[in-house]
């Protein structure tokens, strides 16, 4: 392989499907692992390297664990090398980007690159500038995801958990807060997220919908709704009680549900498949947007 164009630090789960989605499109691609020769299940056109490659990439991708001193370690290691050279992008779901890019000393060619899981079948990447960032390097981050198939969402300043985590979060704090309460079961949440939720935003989205049947309904609604909802700024006991107690999901068998004795991998690879399928038909029975308001959709 000649120069690297995109490097991916990281070669866990995210950062193989990472990977995968630049090298499928014909990018040179390569994950940087401080134990190479143990990765496994790569992309067989994505190179392994144990250290950073002489030539600078046009991008890196930073996905490595959340611990903010490795990464600020490794973004020291990646200036002294390359110099401002190359648009670092960090795939952060939980820290400060802001916070990442102080100790820069090219701050301006730094951004947040998140993918949502599985890296490689998700179309959507969020893409988050900091006060520095230069729309040169937002340019070159987004025409990379383009070529690699991606449709970014461009966050014009980072907001803890961006785009996707927050309206996840905000859902779910809702969803935990009715299970706590005794009104629903986990099982029936999902029912509705899976049969009710999911196929109709996958259509029609979630602010389009509501100028379909009507923002007069929609505020009238909003009007009584909104009032009754769990405001409560802590986390959920629901969630916190199962974690200090170690019933964390199907890494120790039990969580909202039991998975003992269940092949959680063939599970898995079944809705990969099924998500990807899905997708599929959705990008062939794609309808152009409606178009933006004056005042650009707010």
């Amino acid at each position: 392989m000649g120069d690297i164009q995109v490097l991916v630090a990281g070669s866990g789960v995210m950062g193989r499907g990472i990977a995968a989605s630049f090298a499928r499109a014909g990018l040179a691609t390569a994950v940087l692992s401080r134990r190479p020769q143990a990765v496994m299940g790569l992309h067989p056109e994505v190179e392994v390297l144990g250290g950073l490659p002489e030539a600078a990439p046009t991008l890196i991708v930073e996905s490595i664990p959340e611990v903010a001193e490795l990464k600020l370690g490794l973004y020291a290691e990646i200036e002294a090398r390359y110099g401002g050279r190359p648009v670092l992008g960090s795939n952060t779901s939980g820290l400060s980007l802001e916070a990442l890019a102080v100790p820069l000393r090219f701050p301006e060619r730094f951004c947040g690159i998140h993918y949502m899981q599985p890296a490689d079948v998700s179309p959507l990447v969020e893409v988050a500038r900091v006060e520095a960032t230069a729309d040169a390097s937002l340019e070159t981050a987004l025409t990379l995801l383009a070529r690699a198939g991606k449709l970014p969402i461009v966050l014009n300043r980072p907001v803890a958990g961006l785009l996707i985590n927050r309206l996840q979060h905000a859902l779910l704090h809702e969803a935990y807060y009715l299970i706590e309460q005794g009104v629903v079961t986990a099982a029936d949440v999902d029912l509705v997220a899976k049969q009710g939720l999911g196929p109709r935003m996958c259509v029609t989205g979630l602010i389009e919908q509501k100028d379909i049947s009507g923002l007069d309904t929609h505020a009238l609604s909003q009007a009584a709704i909104v009032p009754e909802l769990h405001h409560g700024a802590v986390p959920n006991p629901v969630v916190q009680e199962k974690y200090a107690a170690g019933r964390i999901g199907v890494k120790t068998g039990t969580g909202f549900y039991d998975w003992r004795g269940m092949d959680v991998d063939a599970y898995r690879a079944w809705a990969i498949g099924l998500m990807s399928r899905l997708l599929a038909l959705l990008e062939a029975e794609r309808r152009p947007a409606p178009p933006l308001s004056p005042e650009d959709g707010r």
